[in-house]
């Protein structure tokens, strides 16, 4: 059975593993290995979730099957103080990708959006990353473009899509 809990610190491991399990498999195509290395390290430290987590109010879910962890979301209510939640990531092992896991987590984030009086979710997605299709199926649009200037010259190429919650 797939089930949702509510991660802490002491997930971050589990979800640092995750992220290193999907990114070379979600950008491997996309973005150099250096880039990728660099991203991962500067995303994924320990220090970087715990200031998320203590800071920026980021709150991560984990979705599990038979005690094994498929993948996470990272949110945050009230982003940049609008009514909005922000999907800052959401990743699922390459391997447990199909069973609808994925599906589920955005679920328990817009249900968590409304119960916090959020009626938008908002989030980034690389513009070459044929991710952006499972946002459209689930009801998100694309509202714009970015470009996020990274160091070392990385960048950060992303359509903007929203949902709004009713």
């Amino acid at each position: 059975m797939i089930s949702i809990s509510e991660a802490k610190p002491a997930d971050f491991p589990v979800i640092r593993e995750i992220a290193h399990k999907t990114w070379p498999v979600a950008y491997g195509a996309i973005i150099s290995k250096a880039q990728l290395d660099y991203m991962l390290k500067e995303f994924y430290s320990d220090a970087t979730l715990n200031y998320n987590f203590t800071h920026k109010n980021h709150r991560f879910l984990l979705v599990t099957e038979n005690s094994i962890c498929l993948g996470f979301a990272s949110y945050e209510h009230h982003y940049l103080g609008e009514y909005k939640t922000r999907l800052h990531k959401i990743y699922m092992l390459p391997e447990s990708q199909g069973k609808g896991a994925g599906k589920l987590l955005i679920a328990a984030v817009e249900k968590l959006a409304l119960e916090n009086m959020d009626n938008i979710i908002s989030l980034n997605v690389n513009r070459f990353n044929t991710a952006y299709n499972f946002y459209e199926k689930l009801g998100f649009e694309k509202v714009g473009e970015e470009d996020i200037e990274l160091d070392f010259g990385y960048l950060m190429e992303d359509y903007n899509f929203e949902k709004r919650l009713l």
